[in-house]
C-alpha cells in the first residue's frame, strides 16, 4: 500500500490543485454576479432566473462552465494514472499541461482574447490526450 501512496502523491497533489481551481472559478463567477445583482439575489432562491448582464460576469460564468465540461475527464484520468501507473511519465506531463492551460484560460476568457484562448483550450485538450497516452504507454 505504501508504494501505491508514494506513486500517487504527485497525481493527488495535482487533483487537489484542480479542486482549488474549481473553487476559484465558482467564487469568481459568484463574486462578479453578486457585484452586479446584489447580495439579496445571491442569498435568495434565484427563482426569477435573473442573470448578470455585464460581459465580465457572463465571461466568468462561461469560463466556469467550460472548465466543468472537461473536469470530469481530468479527474477520471488523474485517478486512473495514480492507481494504475504512468510508466512513461506522459500522464503526469499531460495533467500539468491541462492544469496550466486551464489557469491561463481564465484571464484570456475574461479579457475576451479570442484566438489565443482557443489555442490554450486546445492545449488543455492535448493534456488530456497525453494523460490517456500515459495510461497505455
Amino acid at each position: 500500500m505504501d508504494q501505491i501512496a508514494q506513486h500517487a502523491t504527485p497525481y493527488m497533489a495535482l487533483l487537489v490543485l484542480s479542486i482549488v481551481l474549481l473553487v476559484l472559478h465558482v467564487m469568481l463567477q459568484g463574486f462578479l454576479a453578486t457585484r452586479e445583482l446584489g447580495s439579496k439575489w445571491n442569498a435568495g432562491p434565484r427563482d426569477e432566473g435573473r442573470k448578470p448582464a455585464s460581459p465580465l460576469a457572463g465571461r466568468a460564468e462561461r469560463a466556469s462552465q467550460n472548465y466543468r465540461e472537461t473536469y470530469p475527464a481530468f479527474v477520471g484520468l488523474i485517478l486512473a494514472l495514480a492507481f494504475y501507473g504512468d510508466a512513461s511519465g506522459w500522464g503526469l506531463v499531460g495533467g500539468w499541461l491541462w492544469f496550466v492551460c486551464r489557469i491561463g484560460y481564465i484571464p484570456l476568457y475574461l479579457l475576451g482574447i479570442a484566438y489565443i484562448r482557443s489555442l490554450v483550450w486546445l492545449g488543455s485538450l492535448a493534456g488530456l490526450v497525453l494523460m490517456i497516452i500515459g495510461l497505455f504507454a
